[in-house]
């Protein structure tokens, strides 16, 4: 393989075909599959390997060789970037650290070096620190966008590794993102060891958040079946109501404009009128009424070789009418 790929060598004999799940080789500047009767070529742009099912996904090769504007390529805005900066930010994850710090620790307590699998890794998770900064975890960082924090680009519908490659996988954000979040439940099951570990942050209330990629929103119990092939360690609500009532309100006020800069104006308008709402959630997060009105919800589970049956799934509410 190649010696530029951000990935260790026995990570990199990991990885398979996209499409076939065949072995993969380095031949020049790309990734071919070795596989005789698949034989596509995988480009490896700045570094990174594009390995895309063009058969399957809502992206293309293409999409990343051009370099085409998109979600799936982020731009910096430095100007932008510096203005929102100084405007009040609704979010507000209160779950994310203590969880991460929980996931590390059951990751350590099940090998002396796990390799874990960040899907969605382009802009950094909020809490992420404690694994992200402990040398005994190898990290292996991927998206469906080119940037900093990318060693591996691809789609969570065809996971491009071979079967048990993995301690942990960490998908925070994302599954809202994809068009079969099922599938992609189904593809983190399969890469990941016996013992392997899943931790995922997916929103419930929240608004339309990136575009045309933007696609399903989970309850604490949807987000429990999406997951019923894991034993659970931990669920519950990771952003609270307080959150949830600023996001509404921002994006009310935003659904009057008719121009950028209007939509502008009202969005930092409503920041500077909504977001101490979110400091309710320190008061409100951990109560029963929390997972009924929650931003966003987690869980953290262990791979299961049994599947949680719906007449199980309904006896876990937890809600205000439990």
């Amino acid at each position: 393989m190649q010696s530029e790929i951000k990935i260790s060598h026995a990570s990199q004999e990991l990885l398979r075909c996209p499409c076939c799940h065949f072995k993969l080789k380095s031949v020049g500047q790309s990734m071919t599959c070795e596989n005789s009767e698949c034989t596509i070529d995988f480009p490896v742009v700045d570094n990174i390997p594009i390995l895309i099912n063009d058969q399957l996904s809502i992206f293309t090769i293409d999409d990343f060789v051009s370099n085409r504007d998109g979600y799936y390529k982020v731009k910096e805005n430095k100007l932008a970037n510096m203005i929102l900066s100084l405007v009040p930010n609704p979010n507000n994850n209160i779950k994310s650290n203590t969880n991460f710090k929980r996931l590390c620790n059951e990751l350590l307590s099940r090998s002396n070096s796990p390799r874990v699998l960040i899907i969605g890794s382009n802009v950094v998770g909020q809490g992420m620190e404690p694994i992200m900064d402990n040398p005994a975890i190898e990290i292996i960082e991927s998206d469906v966008a080119l940037g900093e924090h990318v060693s591996l680009l691809f789609d969570a519908h065809d996971i491009p590794f071979e079967d048990k490659s993995f301690d942990g996988v960490i998908i925070q954000a994302v599954l809202e993102h994809v068009v079969d979040p099922y599938r992609c439940c189904e593809e983190i099951h399969r890469v990941l060891k016996d013992d392997g570990l899943v931790y995922a942050e997916t929103p419930f209330m929240q608004q339309v958040h990136a575009n045309r990629y933007d696609f399903t929103r989970f309850t604490h119990l949807g987000h429990r079946r999406l997951f019923r092939r894991f034993e659970e360690i931990d669920s519950g609500a990771a952003c609270g109501p307080g959150m949830a009532l600023a996001w509404s309100y921002q994006y009310f006020l935003r659904s009057f404009a008719t121009s950028k800069a209007t939509r502008a104006f009202l969005r930092v308008f409503g920041s500077f009128t909504s977001f101490y709402l979110k400091y309710f959630d320190y008061l409100l997060i951990d109560k029963p009424g929390a997972l009924d009105a929650a931003s966003g919800c987690y869980f953290m589970g262990e791979k299961s070789d049994k599947t949680l049956s719906d007449k199980d799934l309904i006896k876990l509410f937890r809600g205000v009418l439990s």
